[in-house]
């Protein structure tokens, strides 16, 4: 039963348990000409902090995973990717909420100019793989960690 609704979620009770019901995500593992791995840095409200994230976002108006994916990485950072392959997907919280993020590896980028959306304000920076195995501990976002991992782990 739905006991409340908002902009971005809802929030279910089913058999006594609170859940945040919230649309499916994307994130994508970019890695440029260079091999370096493509990540934002933008201001998250809930933890008061910028963080270094992947590109990432939310899946809309009966989009495709993959669908997704292309808009948030061109939005974000500009660039378009001309190979695309899934590597994962996960549930985000599945003890809190019924996320479900679909991870990608993009390359074969292109470059263009970011299309962010309103109020949106994104650093784009770019890490070699010796500089994510380096900085993996000023990462805090669980899809930046979960796709960085899984890629530097053999995903690839």
């Amino acid at each position: 039963m739905r006991v409340w609704a908002g902009r971005r979620f809802s929030v279910l009770v089913e058999g006594g348990y609170e859940i945040a019901d919230a649309p499916d995500a994307v994130a994508i593992v970019a890695l440029d000409a260079e091999d370096r791995f493509v990540l934002v840095r933008q201001q998250r409200i809930a933890t008061g902090n910028k963080l270094i994230e992947l590109p990432a976002g939310l899946i809309v108006d009966g989009e495709a995973p993959i669908q997704a994916a292309q808009r948030e990485l061109r939005e974000e950072t500009g660039l378009r990717a001309g190979s695309w392959r899934e590597l994962a997907s996960f549930w985000s919280s599945p003890g809190l909420t019924n996320e479900r993020v679909w991870l990608f590896e993009a390359t074969g980028l292109e470059e263009g100019e970011p299309e962010p959306d309103e109020g949106e304000q994104l650093e784009v920076i770019r890490w070699t793989r010796d500089e994510v195995e380096a900085r993996l501990h000023e990462l805090v976002d669980a899809s930046t960690l979960v796709g960085l991992l899984l890629y530097l782990r053999g995903a690839s």
